[in-house]
């Protein structure tokens, strides 16, 4: 647990170098290490997130069922990534997505509550709560964009080029999901990128 904790630390002071020992230490203490097993969720559709999840280790899907029941993929995170619906969380109602866990994952979790009270104690965690929040604006952003400006051939590469670590760890079905995509489309992009 002690190593999770440290793990998130330095995560922390390499996004805000400048943060003392006495800072480190009264975030730390405010912390929690909950450990999920592959499957398991860490948020469920209909329920009101709790924490916020850092990823020390493991590997997190986020998803929602449409009206047709099926799960439609919205983001892959890793280690050193965050778990969260984070509009969902920090206005505490109940969240549309669901989010879970693709291998045995371990979190540094601190609620809504511990958040606000350590962004009071210092500007210094004000400002990587900001660098967060906005990290995860652009990425959404981004993903948007990619379904209005890119074909699926180019989300396929884009995915391959900025999370080919996790191709190997997530099943076609999920990618496929993920791009928007037909399996049999993947399949035709797949084999036209092989033979260029």
């Amino acid at each position: 647990m002690e190593a999770a904790i440290q793990t998130y630390l330095e995560s922390l002071k390499s996004v805000c170098g400048n943060i003392g020992e006495e800072d480190l230490s009264q975030m730390a203490a405010r912390l929690k290490v909950k450990e999920y097993r592959k499957k398991d969720f860490f948020l469920e559709a209909g329920k009101v997130q709790k924490d916020l999840g850092f990823i020390v280790n493991g590997l997190v899907r986020s998803y929602f069922v449409d009206d047709d029941g099926d799960e439609k993929t919205v983001g892959f995170y890793p280690e050193n990534d965050y778990a969260t619906h984070y509009a969902a969380f920090i206005t505490k109602r109940p969240s549309q997505y669901f989010i879970q866990c693709l291998e045995p994952t371990t979190f540094v979790c601190l609620t809504l509550d511990d958040l606000q009270w350590i962004y009071q104690r210092s500007p210094v965690f004000e400002r990587y709560g900001r660098l967060i929040a906005e990290d995860i604006l652009m990425r959404q952003q981004a993903r948007i964009e990619s379904f209005i400006f890119q074909t699926a051939e180019e989300r396929y590469l884009d995915f391959i080029k900025v999370k080919s670590a996790l191709f190997n760890r997530i099943s076609l079905s999920h990618l496929c999901s993920f791009l928007g995509i037909e399996r049999q489309s993947l399949t035709r992009i797949r084999q036209k990128i092989a033979h260029k």
